[in-house]
């Protein structure tokens, strides 16, 4: 649990008093990618994120994924956390990919992980066809749906003493948490838990639901169709885009999804 405490004055009952309070911890963290041949490797930063510390190598293989420039597992040679705030991703000697997209990105806010792009083109990547396979129909009861977020808010560890991270999990068809990762940054915590899958190579993950604690973000539906996911929750509210975007690429959206009832916005 990455937290720190701070000492605060706390107005309560019409008084003052001193106290300590637990803040969610949020660092800067550099990304590198090592490339090119074995005798003539070149590196290069690539991004700067605000972010909670942990899972930090999952963030950065996540990151390169979901923009682009990764497509799997094998692609990455090593990933290595150089200091508490450096990780060096190292591509295979003969893996080609497009140099300049590693224009594209300069510094991403834990608020906004599209802020530091250079171009609206920048903004969107490109989705495989390998990761758009719809696979076998299948359904979710709205029961399951339901009992999504008490099981996400019940595993949110670092939220339950701070109240300041986000936090996204996947879940299996019939309900089971798999896997949660938290943030300060909503894309940085789904980075984490997409790179968690891609560095075992268990991407597509076509056969699970992607459940968000906060709002549904346009990029966030991006990432989610990056990695082939077909299903995603959120306690909040969907943007516009979101929804086009989950549309574009057949991702049932579910917003508002508390106290017993829910909003489908794509998908049937």
């Amino acid at each position: 649990m990455h937290t720190k405490s701070v000492m605060i004055r706390r107005y309560k009952g019409g008084s003052f008093e001193d106290t300590s309070d637990l803040l969610a911890v949020e660092e800067p963290l550099e990304i590198r990618l090592e490339y090119g041949p074995l005798k003539q490797r070149k590196s290069k930063n690539i991004s700067i994120t605000m972010r909670t510390p942990g899972a930090d190598e999952d963030l950065a293989v996540g990151f390169l994924f979901t923009e682009g420039i990764v497509r799997r597992a094998t692609d990455v040679f090593s990933v290595k956390g150089w200091d508490e705030n450096l990780v060096m991703v190292s591509l295979q000697p003969d893996f080609h990919f497009d140099l300049q997209k590693l224009e594209r990105h300069f510094y991403t806010s834990s608020s906004c992980g599209v802020c530091g792009k250079g171009s609206l083109e920048a903004v969107k990547t490109t989705v495989s066809q390998e990761c758009l396979l719809a696979g076998m129909p299948w359904s979710i009861q709205p029961e399951v749906i339901y009992s999504l977020p008490e099981k996400l808010r019940r595993e949110q560890e670092t939220f339950d003493v701070t109240g300041g991270l986000h936090a996204c999990a996947l879940f299996d068809r019939e309900g089971n948490l798999l896997v949660l990762r938290e943030d300060v940054g909503r894309h940085n915590a789904l980075d984490k838990l997409i790179g968690h899958y891609l560095r075992k190579d268990q991407i597509p993950l076509n056969d699970h639901i992607l459940m968000l604690s906060g709002r549904a973000s346009f990029e966030l539906l991006q990432k989610a169709a990056m990695a082939g996911i077909r299903c995603v929750c959120a306690v909040g509210a969907p943007s516009s885009l979101a929804v086009e975007t989950a549309a574009e690429f057949g991702i049932t959206l579910v917003g508002f999804l508390r106290e017993g009832r829910f909003n489908v916005y794509s998908g049937s």
